[in-house]
């Protein structure tokens, strides 16, 4: 009897009853415009049989349920980017509405975040890797838990690094305070970098901070 699996390839995760899939469309930051999307993907479900429509935690919109032989079909119709749910990379970047919607925002979380979706999102890792980025202290795109997180303050941003929220959560480590925002997206750069050279593989940010000690981390990250 064959063993089914996630297809990767197809951007397609095997469900509990071990027959269906679950596709999830990239949507950058959750943020939809134009609203025939939301009309198109519903269409989408109902056309193919999917069993569900999931607004998941990653701010993504998953269609649940879908048997093996309609998937293809399913992301033709759809003519949208498969998002990174599953595999050793960058995943969809969690962004708050921050200054473009939310009146306690201190800075535009959507504009850094949609920018490092589009650098980052589906970058293969030595694990899988999580950003997150909020415009204000209330951190609403959990920025703590994820190996990147930047967190918008009166003047600048505050760089996180090495969250993580499953398994045995860890909160991340302060890398730098009031970053100006013209040097966040370069701070990235060499965290990403640094993170490629260093890291083994499975191991999540944080616990190669541990290994290697925080202190020698951001010495080397920002030297």
């Amino acid at each position: 009897m064959e063993t089914k699996s996630d297809l990767p390839e197809k951007g397609a995760i095997l469900q509990r009853d071990k027959q269906t899939y679950a596709i999830a469309p990239h949507i950058p930051g959750g943020i939809i415009l134009d609203f025939g999307l939301l009309r198109k993907i519903a269409a989408v479900a109902e056309k193919f049989g999917a069993k569900a429509i999931k607004l998941t935690s990653a701010q993504r919109v998953t269609i649940v349920g879908l048997e093996e032989d309609k998937i293809d079909q399913a992301w033709a119709e759809l003519g949208m980017a498969k998002g990174a749910a599953v595999g050793l990379c960058v995943r969809s970047v969690k962004i708050c509405p921050a200054t473009h919607f939310c009146r306690l925002a201190q800075q535009d979380a959507v504009t850094i975040g949609l920018e490092l979706d589009k650098r980052y999102h589906g970058m293969e890792l030595p694990s899988k890797f999580k950003m997150a980025v909020a415009g204000c202290m209330n951190s609403c795109s959990e920025p703590a838990v994820k190996d990147i997180g930047l967190i918008g303050m009166p003047k600048g941003y505050r760089v996180l690094i090495g969250g993580c929220a499953s398994g045995v959560p860890r909160l991340a480590d302060v890398l730098a305070q009031d970053v100006p925002a013209a040097d966040v997206l370069p701070l990235v750069d060499e965290i990403i970098k640094y993170y490629q050279a260093n890291a083994k593989k499975y191991e999540r940010m944080g616990r190669m901070i541990d290994r290697l000690g925080l202190e020698k981390v951001k010495q080397d990250i920002l030297g």
